[in-house]
């Protein structure tokens, strides 16, 4: 019984390295591409290894494009989108799972029925709106039609309606506001909500090409993916690929970072808000 085990476990174990290996070498090829001379071949297996070390993509990357600034923008445009994100949709949800008030399900349905529509959809009407608060070429654009998702909404609902009630009750008889309610005891209750959901949002905020291409207009205000998109594919006869990779793996970088980070709250009991007595 003991040897069975011991070969389901390396089994497993190795089954697990295999795909360890297959989803890390897209990115560790990336990499490699990223500090290779230009004159070095970039395909075959032959790419796997660098031949002489270069550093001179990252400088030729930052000639093409206004590289500083661009990551401002995508820096600016995803901490402001991902913070009011999280604020309105966990303030919604938690409206949503303890207040009872008129129409509430119905409010609630509606907005599950949103998630059907593609936001694609919305793209001309909101452009329009957009003109006419004259925020086009604005990072504002691409941050306050986007404060509330329904996802977001009802992801933070369905994890608010966990926490007891009576949590809630003892804070109003302590002589808790509502909002402090929210805030001292809900929001640490749902720590790994909010954790996994600031992966999700900083992802998808980061790597949004398609509203900032829509609302922004010239490269000094475009955020690094659009402008990195924008790059010279072709220089004489070839394709920069090592400049390229040097920049698809700067902007893979801090969404790498920021998924280490909030792994630490992943774990977070459910009783990290309660009021011990």
């Amino acid at each position: 019984m003991n040897s069975k085990r011991r070969l389901s476990k390396i089994f497993i174990h190795a089954a697990l390295c295999l795909v360890s290996i297959v989803c890390l070498f897209p990115i560790v090829w990336m990499c490699i591409i990223a500090f290779k001379d230009p004159s070095e071949s970039v395909s075959g297996f032959s790419s796997l290894l660098i031949h002489q070390f270069s550093s001179q993509n990252i400088s030729r990357l930052m000639a093409l494009i206004p590289f500083g600034t661009n990551f401002k923008n995508s820096i600016l445009s995803t901490l402001g989108g991902t913070i009011t994100t999280l604020f309105f949709c966990s303030l919604a949800g938690f409206g949503f799972a303890k207040y009872r008030f008129p129409g509430r399900n119905g409010l609630f349905y509606f907005l599950i029925a949103t998630m059907l529509v593609p936001p694609e959809v919305g793209s001309v009407p909101l452009f329009l709106i957009m003109k006419k608060l004259g925020l086009i070429n604005s990072l504002w654009s691409l941050i306050i039609p986007r404060m509330t998702t329904a996802v977001g909404i009802f992801y933070m609902r369905q994890y608010i309606l966990g926490v007891p009630d009576s949590l809630v009750e003892a804070a109003r008889i302590d002589g808790c506001n509502e909002f402090k309610i929210y805030y001292r005891i809900v929001l640490p209750i749902i720590k790994p909500a909010i954790a996994s959901w600031t992966v999700l949002t900083v992802v998808a905020r980061w790597n949004d090409f398609f509203w900032p291409l829509l609302f922004l207009r010239n490269q000094e205000n475009y955020t690094l993916m659009v402008s990195l998109s924008m790059l010279p594919f072709s220089e004489g006869m070839s394709t920069p690929w090592p400049v390229i990779m040097c920049g698809t793996m700067i902007i893979t970088l801090p969404v790498i970072i920021v998924y280490l980070t909030m792994q630490l709250f992943f774990k977070e009991g459910i009783t990290e808000g309660a009021v011990k007595g």
